[in-house]
């Protein structure tokens, strides 16, 4: 699964503002850390603004900051959010699915399980675990080995 730019650039925001409690921060500061558009952050400043976990202050020492406590902010609720949608495979989206596996296929399945548990791991996540040291890290789910397959090589006919 992969999460848009907009998406992580969201996360980065919220990150330095989590990190940088004690001050406002500009988007162009948070734009040179990362080396990210001013404009694109802008739309995010601007969204999260409208959520109300971050506020703007105008003028000419204005900035931003959170509005809400580091722990108060989910990251699966933020990454639900920024995200149109979760589709890993066409056969997600009832609406354009064109599959002829759909019916009875069983990977679609093992995919909506995956898809929950990825989220439930996002879900059991705040920004103050992402920014703060003293909290244990998010526990981790351990993945198996890949397969690998070894394929015979063919024989040189002629």
């Amino acid at each position: 699964m992969r999460l848009t730019a907009y998406t992580d650039y969201t996360l980065r925001v919220l990150m330095y503002l989590g990190v940088n409690r004690d001050r406002l921060v500009t988007a162009q500061d948070i734009a040179d850390v990362h080396d990210i558009s001013k404009n694109h952050l802008m739309k995010i400043v601007y969204q999260l603004s409208v959520a109300e976990i971050i506020e703007t202050v105008r003028g000419r020492n204005g900035g931003i900051r959170l509005k809400m406590e580091s722990q108060s902010i989910n990251i699966g609720e933020i990454i639900r959010s920024t995200e149109s949608d979760f589709f890993m495979v066409e056969c997600f989206d009832r609406i354009n699915n064109k599959c002829v596996l759909t019916p009875t296929c069983k990977l679609r399945g093992l995919l909506h399980r995956a898809t929950d548990a990825y989220l439930a791991i996002l879900d059991s996540a705040t920004l103050d675990d992402l920014i703060n040291d003293s909290r244990p890290p998010v526990k981790r789910v351990v993945t198996p080995q890949p397969i690998r397959i070894h394929r015979t090589p063919r024989k040189k006919t002629g």
